[in-house]
């Protein structure tokens, strides 16, 4: 078992993002193997994300756990969910959904600049995201803004193949900035497979193309404590849910996103 220091949780609370050495080191071979399923089998959120004449490929599928048993096995037995009360500071823990990032050798093309929560339909500061890379990275490495999950104001999500806004009105978001030339503290880590960094929903992350010749395959679990609650978007969410029948300050509904940890 990991153990969860105050230093962990002191640093998961301030900057927002934190790793997590060898949480999942007893089940890469399963997380692998889950990918692999994925890949063949892509479910219907399945994409492509680069454009014609891109080199490489960028394959991203989410909400799959449910019917890929070795994402279920992985959820249910390992220590993710205590360890995500841990860091939360919460009693309890719901899956979210799952989420499969593959960058192929010799992709270029980075994951753009985002924060998760803008897309959701969520909201609280309970919220924790796992990247668990099953390859080593370094320069494909996930990248987080230190403290981004306290800004006033979210960050306009965009569509990354279209590159265009996910919602109209952009008066309520602040644009997407780049951290590279506008001195933001950005965290990042050389990680082994097993490793993991946790990240608040509200943290801006992305991560460099793939200009290795080594694949960069990462497995992504999202998870909610005690105080995240449905709210309403100016637009369609991602994912979408459809037919969630919920209202605005409810919390999500447990026969679709079960409680896995309960203190």
């Amino acid at each position: 078992m990991v153990n969860i220091t105050a230093e962990h949780i002191c640093n998961f609370e301030t900057h927002g993002v934190e790793l997590i050495k060898g949480l999942f080191k007893d089940y890469i071979d399963l997380i692998r193997e889950g990918i692999e399923f994925n890949m063949e089998n892509p479910g219907p959120y399945a994409a492509e994300n680069l454009k014609t004449g891109e080199h490489g490929r960028f394959f991203d599928d989410y909400c799959n756990w449910n019917r890929i048993s070795q994402f279920e096995k992985v959820i249910r037995e390992s220590k993710v969910a205590e360890v995500a009360a841990k860091l939360m500071g919460s009693n309890t823990v719901q899956v979210f959904h799952d989420h499969v990032l593959v960058k192929e050798p010799g992709t270029s093309k980075p994951t753009p600049w985002h924060q998760d929560s803008p897309y959701y339909f969520v909201e609280g500061k309970q919220t924790i995201s796992f990247w668990i890379p099953v390859d080593k990275v370094s320069d494909a490495s996930l990248r987080c803004v230190a403290g981004s999950h306290k800004w006033p104001k979210p960050v306009l999500p965009t569509r990354w193949l279209n590159e265009d806004n996910f919602y109209k009105d952009v008066d309520k978001y602040m644009p997407v900035p780049n951290p590279d030339t506008e001195n933001m503290p950005i965290l990042e880590w050389d990680m082994e497979p097993g490793d993991a960094v946790a990240f608040n929903y509200r943290i801006l992350h992305g991560a460099r193309g793939n200009e290795s010749d080594k694949r960069r395959r990462a497995f992504s679990l999202r998870l909610t404590g005690d105080d995240a609650r449905y709210v309403e978007r100016p637009g369609p969410t991602s994912p979408p849910f459809p037919g969630h029948n919920m209202k605005t300050g409810d919390r999500l509904r447990e026969d679709w996103f079960p409680l896995i940890y309960e203190r």
